[in-house]
């Protein structure tokens, strides 16, 4: 089987403002990083490498209020569509969130298609689904927009497998350089979903994030932080799936795994100061797929984060989309080599001494697949 690319050039067409974070007469607007350009540049690629035309690309549809209403609330929703209407405008904190003329519509869209991957890969119709659009979302909850990201497109689409398609449990791993604090949000008290977040130690958003950070009551245990050391490489990510995100995914056994897929942690980013080359993408994106085969039959959905810098970040999308699909192509990422000190050094003490942590902390409160402790 294939794997599926979910596209719809619409989505790029989501205005994010031309300034991020607060306002001030001392700072002259410009672009935000959360630029069509970052997105429009990983399917340009996709296309001149040929890949494209081997993988199964579906339109997506756009997710309706229902769908969106499982885990936004009905006040956040009017509004975003009140912003939309007005013209737009900021929606969140601190000016990190814009939503554009038309917004409403377009971040329904990008919900959609991860919706959409759902659909392609619980039918059995793909091996694996990337569902490539904007706006991001995995910093939304249930009733604010944080950080670029207006609907939480992971946690949507895993409320949709649960009630639409009636899976019993779901897993999120994101491993987008900021923490998943939406699905954490969302989630909390949950022991249906198991959201695992590999983030940056102390990176966007502030105060979230912490191993102890676990859930409460039914939730305990289903919520799982592994906060990185700044500058952790290839190394500390692939030992933190085996030590900490595999023994996880083996206890609680999910149905299926969503990956809300930022490439932030690249080595270039300006978002997050993480050491993460194209070679490092293919690593955790193959130990990933080898979770969910061993774990739920190889069911397995990227959806598109973070990521911000422009000339790398084509180079370690491709690299994702070549392990899902198992197709190499002739494309050879022009920065490798200068990536290769610093992205293959071995773990380093403090870096295990805060999977050390993680690990701990998973032991002491395991997600049982039963749900009860």
């Amino acid at each position: 089987m294939t794997t599926a690319l979910i596209w719809n050039e619409m989505t790029m067409w989501h205005d994010s403002g031309n300034q991020f974070g607060p306002r001030s007469k001392w700072i002259e607007p410009g672009r935000t990083v959360e630029h069509v350009d970052t997105k429009r540049r990983i399917k340009n690629l996709l296309d001149v490498s040929g890949l494209t035309a081997q993988l199964k690309v579906i339109a997506p549809r756009a997710a309706s209020r229902v769908e969106l209403l499982r885990v936004h609330t009905a006040a956040y929703l009017d509004r975003i569509d009140q912003a939309d209407k007005q013209g737009g405008s900021n929606i969140a904190d601190k000016g990190t969130t814009f939503v554009g003329d038309g917004g409403y519509d377009i971040a329904c869209l990008g919900a959609g298609c991860t919706l959409t991957a759902v659909d392609a890969v619980l039918s059995g119709d793909v091996a694996n689904a990337y569902a490539l659009m904007r706006p991001p979302g995995h910093h939304a909850e249930a009733e604010r927009g944080i950080g670029f990201c207006i609907f939480n497109n992971g946690a949507i689409a895993a409320a949709y497998a649960l009630e639409h398609h009636g899976l019993a449990r779901v897993a999120i791993v994101d491993i987008d350089a900021h923490h998943g604090n939406g699905a954490q949000a969302i989630f909390w008290s949950d022991p249906r979903v198991l959201a695992i977040s590999i983030h940056q130690d102390h990176g966007l958003p502030f105060s979230v994030g912490e191993t102890s950070d676990q859930g409460e009551g039914s939730g305990l245990g289903y919520n799982i932080n592994i906060p990185l050391p700044a500058g952790s490489s290839q190394a500390a990510y692939l030992e933190t799936i085996t030590r900490v995100v595999a023994p996880a995914l083996e206890a609680f056994k999910p149905d299926l795994i969503i990956v809300p897929c930022g490439l932030d942690a690249g080595f270039m980013d300006p978002t997050a100061r993480m050491m993460l080359s194209s070679d490092s993408f293919r690593a955790l994106t193959a130990a990933l797929m080898a979770c969910a085969d061993e774990r739920c039959g190889g069911k397995i959905v990227f959806s598109h984060e973070g990521g911000y810098q422009i000339h790398t970040l084509p180079f370690h999308a491709l690299a994702v989309f070549e392990t899902l699909s198992g197709i190499r192509t002739e494309v050879e990422d022009p920065f490798l080599a200068a990536s290769a000190y610093a992205c293959n050094a071995p773990t380093q003490p403090h870096e295990r001494a805060a999977i050390d942590q993680a690990e701990a902390a998973m032991l002491a409160h395991p997600p049982n697949a039963s749900g009860v402790k």
